[in-house]
């Protein structure tokens, strides 16, 4: 067990019978009243986030997330699998659970994979990943990456906003959190 006013952004709880990771939270002290913890908390099995408010001092328990290192191997159908790069186990995922993280998933990319005793809860993905252009309207020349942007299709099918300087085949680092064009990979 542990008291809400431990809580950090990215610890998991048990709560209600759910598994929740702390998104954010907020220490409130009413002038008038007992204090709370306000939290911001999203649902490791249906991806909801809910807002929920704790008493001061009340105790959750803590929910111990494994992070397995995997490697996502192909689409079987509407099935993903991945293999435990040390025991070589495969496991299989459906799209539907992981619906935003295939968006940046590509054939041998390796990730880590959340588990909740032995249930499979999701991918965690690293921040940024590469991902190649396969169509983009072409460049300009004296277009510059402070002038604007243009759609991109990358090889996983996600559309990114990009500089106009990006061309097809170009390799680009895009951000995992909000879908979001970096830079283009060395």
């Amino acid at each position: 067990m542990i008291s809400v006013n431990d809580f950090k952004t990215g610890l998991t709880v048990e709560v209600d019978g759910s598994i929740w990771r702390v998104i954010d939270f907020q220490h409130v002290k009413p002038g008038k009243g007992a204090a709370f913890v306000r939290s911001k908390l999203r649902n490791l099995r249906t991806g909801a986030i809910q807002e929920k408010t704790f008493r001061a001092g009340e105790k959750v328990a803590k929910a111990q997330i494994d992070n397995r290192k995997m490697q996502y191997l192909y689409a079987n159908g509407d099935m993903h699998v991945f293999m435990d790069n040390e025991t070589y186990d495969q496991i299989e995922i459906p799209a539907s659970q992981i619906e935003y993280e295939l968006k940046f998933l590509k054939e041998n990319m390796e990730v880590q994979i959340m588990m909740y005793q032995t249930e499979t809860l999701g991918v965690e993905l690293p921040n940024t990943v590469e991902l190649k252009v396969i169509a983009t309207e072409p460049g300009i020349k004296g277009d510059t990456s402070s002038g604007g942007s243009k759609p991109a299709t990358v090889e996983t099918g996600l559309t990114v906003n990009v500089p106009f300087f990006i061309n097809e085949d170009d390799v680009l680092i895009i951000n995992t959190t909000d879908s979001t064009y970096v830079s283009r990979a060395q």
